[in-house]
């Protein structure tokens, strides 16, 4: 694997691969690299000949307050997850290189991205479609690989491509969990073994809820009571929101039916955690 930091290297690379007629994925992250992040590479190298990751974490994507100085950063362990995982290129950006002095273009993002997640991180997806757009733009992929965690920005990315004529194919792959449920998160290196131990409820309650949806339940009204049940019942949690929405657009549902998803952010302590369960209902 070579891993580099200008745009010159990376567009060198990939014009090489084309020139051989080979395809190219692409996975952005952020770094703090665990099992969700190494399963997306592979899903990506099922889809492309060679396949570029990113490690940038994003200063235009973090609010006020946030944990942009602290989120954790380790370039030589990521380096070599994913030099495991296949990777083959790694593009290891400075801000200065990704936001030039001067900088003052950003990517305003309507529906999906206004409710949710767009209004408890004011800024944060003009953050990532900006920084989106930038890195599609330089890496030129046929295909980019995002998790289904963060389920809101998929559906934001997913748009910004369609609404920008993007020649890129977007793909997704399932929320790799722990034993217990939890979703894989950089930010659960965070939480102290009491709040581990609460942050299982989170799954729990999404489990609920998909199970009263399979057992025919289409009231998303109540499906939302479910889901906030079994979050109150853990003290440690506070919840911000447990909601039932469109996949597409991620306007709230009324009846249950064709493409959802069930998004939930809470607090534990200082640390916050979002999950979700998709789901196609007949």
């Amino acid at each position: 694997m070579e891993t580099i930091r200008s745009p010159d290297e990376l567009r060198y690379w990939v014009e090489s691969w084309r020139l051989e007629n080979r395809s190219v994925g692409f996975v952005p992250t952020m770094g703090a690299l665990h099992a969700g992040h190494l399963a997306l590479v592979r899903h990506a190298s099922q889809l492309a000949d060679r396949v570029v990751a990113s490690i940038f974490v994003n200063p235009t994507q973090f609010g006020a307050g946030e944990d942009f100085e602290r989120y954790p950063r380790d370039e030589e362990r990521d380096s070599e997850l994913l030099q495991e995982g296949g990777c083959h290129l790694l593009f290891l950006p400075e801000p200065s290189t990704i936001y030039p002095q001067g900088h003052s273009t950003f990517v305003e993002m309507g529906p999906p991205a206004e409710r949710l997640e767009g209004e408890f991180r004011p800024g944060h997806f003009r953050g990532v479609a900006t920084v989106v757009t930038l890195l599609l733009n330089l890496v030129r992929p046929d295909h980019a690989v995002f998790g289904q965690k963060d389920a809101q920005q998929l559906a934001v990315v997913r748009r910004l491509v369609r609404d920008l004529h993007l020649p890129v194919e977007i793909a997704s792959h399932p929320t790799v969990r722990e034993p217990d449920g939890l979703a894989m998160s950089s930010r659960n290196a965070y939480l102290s073994a009491e709040e581990r131990t609460a942050a299982s409820a989170i799954y729990r309650a999404l489990s609920s809820a998909r199970e009263h949806i399979e057992q025919g339940e289409h009231s998303a009204t109540e499906i939302r009571r479910v889901l906030r049940e079994v979050l109150e019942r853990e003290p440690l949690i506070d919840i911000e929101y447990a909601e039932v929405v469109e996949a597409d657009s991620f306007e709230p549902a009324g009846v249950i039916r064709g493409s959802i998803v069930m998004p939930v952010a809470v607090q534990i302590g200082t640390t916050r955690l979002i999950d979700n369960i998709p789901m196609e209902v007949d």
